[in-house]
């Protein structure tokens, strides 16, 4: 992946010229079949469809869902903290009256200034995520928001480069590894001085298959007729549901980024499964397991995210997905013999009926 300090990351030219898998954009129910088919006959063998859950004990539900987001960022060490993008929280109460006068007084205290990034505690996929630039977009983003549920506020990271970077350590083992490693670029459309932003995306051969992502949250702008050169980012949230492109990026597992990570894994409390989500200025720094910020640390309902890469096979794919959740019930089975315990199935549906009725409810993106 190259840089430009203008431009930000470059897609490589692989991604130009296979700029959509096959089935990159199935249902998600026709994807993850053989995954779920997978998920019961494990469970069944286990005789606990809800083992993953103890994977990572200290997380709520192991971090397969309803977890919060700020309370995994809590448990890093004082050692490890500066690896942490700044962060505080605040809970929106009953009216949105006093919300903003309590934002401000938490960002204070956190020494967080604008820009910076807004998300709901509870939460994936980045749904409610938004870039706040003022006190005013601050305001309207809690005001929307819904009420007595938590808030993250996050210092913007500038840094052009976002990873995410999968970590599996079994239990009792001397140190973990990396498994996967994506790297997240945001797509942009380039104005020619004639045509709209609407027909920018549409004739774009990545953002055209699938216009449905990107023109809802246009909607007000696509009218409008970039100049020419001009570069439009088309989303800002580094999610591939959200439109985001990913790159397979595992060969970057270098032993010292991997040292690095293994540090700030270590930092959590019986941390075994999961992946942090990263921003980065340089490549070369990255290798070397330097100059790279941890934004969140994502739990048992994590993704290997490289399985969206265009080039990646079907075969591929389900065979690392296959691969990662057979790795969490063999890691929470090993956790379950050292005395930690399962959420139970019950307890995990409510966990996850919770977080669906949350992101229901919350602002949409940007």
């Amino acid at each position: 992946m190259k840089f430009d300090a203008a431009r930000g990351a470059i897609l490589p030219a692989r991604l130009r010229e296979k700029p959509v898998s096959f089935f990159e954009f199935w249902p998600g129910w026709l994807f993850y079949f053989p995954i779920v088919a997978q998920w019961i006959a494990l469970g069944l063998r286990h005789g606990d469809m809800s083992l993953p859950t103890a994977a990572n004990p200290c997380i709520t539900g192991g971090g397969l869902c309803g977890e919060s987001k700020t309370s995994i960022l809590d448990q890093v060490d004082e050692a490890a903290r500066p690896w942490l993008v700044p962060y505080t929280s605040l809970v929106t109460g009953r009216t949105s009256r006093n919300d903003l006068a309590e934002a401000e007084r938490v960002l204070d205290r956190a020494g967080i200034g604008f820009p910076l990034v807004a998300k709901p505690d509870i939460g994936c996929n980045g749904t409610g995520v938004r870039l706040i630039e003022s006190r005013a977009r601050l305001g309207e983003y809690l005001e929307a928001f819904p009420r007595d549920c938590g808030v993250m506020l996050q210092e913007f990271a500038p840094e052009e480069g976002e990873a995410g970077i999968f970590y599996v350590r079994e239990p009792g083992a001397a140190t973990g590894r990396i498994t996967s490693i994506t790297f997240k670029h945001a797509p942009y459309v380039i104005g020619d001085g004639r045509s709209t932003l609407r027909q920018l995306v549409l004739a774009d051969p990545r953002a055209g298959r699938v216009p449905h992502l990107y023109l809802p949250r246009l909607a007000d702008r696509l009218g409008q007729v970039p100049a020419r050169g001009e570069r439009v980012r088309l989303v800002f949230v580094g999610n591939h549901c959200k439109g985001s492109v990913f790159e397979n990026a595992t060969h970057e597992a270098t032993p010292a980024l991997t040292a690095a990570i293994e540090r700030i894994a270590r930092a959590l409390p019986e941390f075994h499964f999961g992946r942090l989500d990263v921003r980065f200025a340089s490549l070369a720094r990255l290798r070397r397991g330097e100059g790279f910020r941890v934004i969140e640390i994502n739990g048992a309902g994590s993704e290997a995210t490289h399985v969206w890469d265009p080039a990646t096979t079907l075969r591929e794919a389900w065979r690392a997905q296959f691969f990662h959740y057979g790795a969490a019930f063999r890691i929470a089975a090993a956790n379950r013999a050292r005395g930690h315990r399962s959420t139970g199935l019950r307890a995990l549906f409510r966990l996850w009926r919770m977080q669906r009725r949350l992101m229901a409810a919350y602002p949409p993106n940007d």
